[in-house]
Order: C-alpha cells, then structure tokens, then sequence
C-alpha cells in the first residue's frame, strides 16, 4: 500500500498516563473503510467500553463517503473491538480496577491492508500533572531550537 495512513490520538496523552497497549481489529463497514482511508476520521472524544461481554468504542466519528450516499453509515455508531475472548476478560480486570479507562491511542492500517486500532488502559491525569507535561513540552521545544541554531 503506497498511502499509509495512521491516525493519532494526542489529546489521549496529554489527558491520560497511559499504563498498557493491545491492538485490536475493529469491525466497520465498507463506506468506514474507504472514508478513514481519504482521511475522515477524528479519535478526540472516543473511548472504549464494555457492553454485554464486548469491547466496543464510542464517540469516534468517521465521516460519511460521499460515493455511498444510500448505503452509508452512520458517523457516530459503536463500533465492535475485536480481541480474543482473553484479552477482553484482561481488560475488563483492569477497567473495574478505580480511575482505569481504555482509550483509544492511534488507528492505522497493517501490512495486509486491514483497519487496526490501538488501544491504551490509562488513568487520568490531574491537573498539576498536565501543567508538568506542558512545561516539559516546553523546555523540550526551547532545546531544540537553540540545538538547530547552532
């Protein structure tokens, strides 16, 4: 595939310490694919939840395709995270444990061309640790700019 494209959840650790990874596969439509493919999709608000023994992922909006106007899909719909019967059972552990949630931290097609997201179990974040964050962002910024001067 010659136009890869990975999509990035920044927001997700700048709100979240992020305290484990697992891919997933996620089940979409036809009209997703080819939407998240030109581009149309925004990982913001979205996170993970169980529903019924299932992982599904919430709040993420995958623009309609315009070429399948009458078999679209819906931008707001769940969508089912599909992980072995033990990685789910893992993480539901780890969401019942206080101030766990599953987030979604970047979304990208594998070498076979298939839609893979990766998911992060995190805890959020309180407000003196982002201020910390911010200001190591910073000085990170002002090093490199006197490094490229030089």
């Amino acid at each position: 595939m010659s136009n890869q494209k990975e999509f990035k959840n920044r927001k997700a650790f700048f709100e979240y310490e992020v305290l484990e990874k697992v891919e997933a596969g996620i089940a979409l439509m036809g009209s997703e694919v080819k939407a998240i493919r030109d581009g149309k999709l925004n990982l913001s608000d979205s996170y993970a939840r169980m529903d019924a023994g299932e992982l599904y992922l919430v709040n993420c909006h995958i623009s309609e395709y315009k070429s399948a106007a009458t078999f679209g899909h819906e931008a707001l719909r769940k969508r089912k995270l599909l992980l072995h019967r033990a990685e789910i059972k893992k993480i539901e552990m780890r969401i019942q444990e206080k101030g766990l949630t599953v987030l979604p931290i970047r979304v990208f097609f594998n070498e076979r061309g298939l839609v893979k997201i990766e998911l992060g179990i995190g805890r959020g974040k309180k407000h003196h640790d982002k201020r910390q964050a911010t200001k190591t962002k910073e000085i990170d910024r002002e090093i490199r700019r006197e490094m490229s001067r030089r």
